[in-house]
């Protein structure tokens, strides 16, 4: 039998600055991303194309998305595995390119930084390794169509 998970949000645009989409410098790109009993995210569109840089924008999220995922399942196999994480902390990066219209674009890549602080040395290797195994497990590393690279440093506390 096959299992689903539903995800459920709504995106409230509230950029209206009076005269709606009139034209294209008439309205903000401001909205609101929802979801029943979650803080509100303020979000935007990139700045390149007229977003508030203080909010957050599909780009943003979509390679939080990756980052979030990447950890959460490598926080798994570290626990089942036995290696104790005691600090983790992602740098992610991620590229659009444009087509050459101009009027479209894609994520081409995303480049995932994690440092990990382990708990004692003999746990480095392991720990390293595990990056590895996690892009078969990640919900959203296996929906994308994008290359999605690792690049993990390895630390033991108190060194």
């Amino acid at each position: 039998m096959t299992t689903t998970h539903t995800y459920d949000v709504t995106v409230e645009w509230t950029g209206n600055l009076g005269p709606g989409t009139e034209d294209y410098r008439s309205f903000s790109r401001d909205h609101e991303i929802l979801a029943a009993g979650k803080v509100p995210i303020a979000a935007s569109s990139d700045p390149a194309f007229r977003g508030d840089p203080a909010r957050w924008s599909p780009e943003d999220l979509l390679v939080a998305s990756v980052a979030q995922c990447h950890m959460l399942w490598y926080l798994h196999l570290c626990a089942v595995g036995g290696v104790t994480v005691v600090e983790y902390e992602d740098r992610a990066h991620g590229v659009m390119t444009m087509d050459e219209s101009g009027g479209g674009g894609q994520i081409t890549e995303v480049v995932l930084r994690p440092e990990v602080t382990v708990a004692d040395p003999s746990m480095t290797e392991k720990a390293r390794a595990l990056h590895g195994e996690v892009h078969a497990l990640c919900f959203i590393a296996r929906s994308v169509n994008f290359p999605i690279t690792h690049l993990p440093s390895i630390r033991v506390r108190g060194a």
